[in-house]
């Protein structure tokens, strides 16, 4: 390893820390590809299609509650529209998968069959070049992260925050996702799209093209944490939690305030667009109902759960809720939603810094030293003293 770059791993993660990164660096690269390609299916150590499935869709969450993480609990920022910038991702590249269906589709012409089926000629203006790959990838980026830059801006430089910021993301979620529930607007009205055939020429419903993308998601959530912590932990991300905690007073000092928070803003709609890019890679559909104001709320509450500014509080909020809604939904799906606000009373009232603050608490608690140790250390310290005088 460079010297050069020990300093920064180091101010990264401690060796505990790095550890634990290479063990579930080491489950998700080759722990889960043997058991789910290598090994027999009767086989207890068999890992089904559906695990595989299910744990790489809820590491596309994880990274949306990372992207949560960074602009609410280190810049103050609560957004209640974090969905938009995940289902634009989805949509950017699922536009790609839809070319690649080719003439398979059930009209056997060369369009998605929803617009045969609206007798559409021609695509329409945003689908221009959708066939490339390179194209589709900087889709996922560029259009979330363009439209979160230009709302931001204004936002900003008008000084809105608080609640009505989060009301004005909201907002725009629910008119986007009433935009894109319209058949011309050229994204399938209310079924936006599924029914993927291929993706680089390579079947997308084969066990090792999931597993890939599984793989490839695993080190997006990784790169993901690490540029987090990289910034929570430089003088930007100083400058941040500043911003959260006295935002006036840092204007004071001079900082520029609007491009901190922009850049930041920005950073996590990018995030969160590459998300909803791997999601509908491995979930295999993409529609309006991802735009729903209630998924946004939803990622405010798995990084209320796993704690707030922590970011591996976040991955942990969102693996825990996200489980326990697959669990429920099939077990009790009429009682998921009560739970989930459960839930989040709960977390409100008694663990205010989620499970990681809790964690941390209890921690303390038990290697605190204890009181009568602490009280007989202290005479035998004094006694001296006293007898010199």
């Amino acid at each position: 390893m460079s010297p050069a770059y020990t300093p920064l791993l180091q101010r990264l993660y401690t060796g505990r820390g790095w550890t634990v990164i290479a063990i579930c660096a080491l489950v998700l690269f080759v722990a889960v590809p043997c058991a789910n390609l290598l090994v027999p299916p009767s086989s207890p150590f068999h890992l089904s299609a559906y695990w595989v499935s299910l744990i790489g869709k809820i590491m596309c969450y994880a990274i949306v509650a990372l992207a949560m993480d960074l602009i609410w609990g280190y810049a103050g920022i609560l957004s209640l529209g974090h969905g938009l910038f995940f289902a634009l991702g989805g949509y950017s590249f699922g536009m790609y998968l839809m070319r690649q269906i080719g003439a398979d589709g059930q009209y056997r012409v060369n369009m998605p069959d929803f617009m045969v089926f609206l007798d559409w000629k021609e695509f329409p203006w945003q689908w221009w070049n959708t066939d490339s790959f390179l194209w589709a990838c900087f889709l996922v980026v560029a259009v979330p992260g363009l439209l979160a830059y230009v709302f931001g801006y204004f936002a900003f430089r008008s000084r809105v925050k608080g609640v009505y910021f989060s009301i004005i993301t909201q907002a725009l979620t629910y008119a986007a996702m009433l935009l894109f529930f319209r058949n011309d607007t050229g994204f399938g009205g209310n079924n936006g799209f599924t029914d993927f055939k291929r993706i680089l020429g390579y079947s997308i419903t084969t066990p090792e093209t999931r597993m890939v993308l599984f793989v490839v998601t695993g080190a997006a959530l990784i790169g993901a944490l690490l540029l987090a912590r990289g910034i929570v932990t430089s003088r930007y991300g100083r400058v941040l939690t500043a911003i959260r905690d006295a935002e006036t007073r840092v204007m004071f000092c001079g900082y520029n305030t609007v491009n901190y928070k922009v850049f930041i803003w920005t950073l996590s709609a990018v995030m969160c667009g590459v998300a909803g890019a791997l999601y509908v890679s491995q979930v295999g559909i993409i529609n309006p109902s991802e735009m729903s104001p209630a998924n946004s709320i939803e990622i405010a509450i798995w990084v209320a759960v796993g704690g707030r500014g922590t970011l591996t509080g976040a991955i942990l909020g969102a693996g825990l809720v996200n489980g326990a809604k697959s669990f429920f939904t099939v077990a009790a799906p009429e009682y998921w939603l009560f739970m989930l606000g459960l839930l989040f009373i709960l977390v409100t009232l008694f663990m205010p810094d989620g499970l990681v603050g809790l964690a941390k608490r209890l921690h303390a608690k038990f290697t605190r030293p204890r009181a009568g140790a602490a009280s007989t250390d202290a005479p035998t310290a004094a006694r001296p003293a006293q007898q010199d005088a």
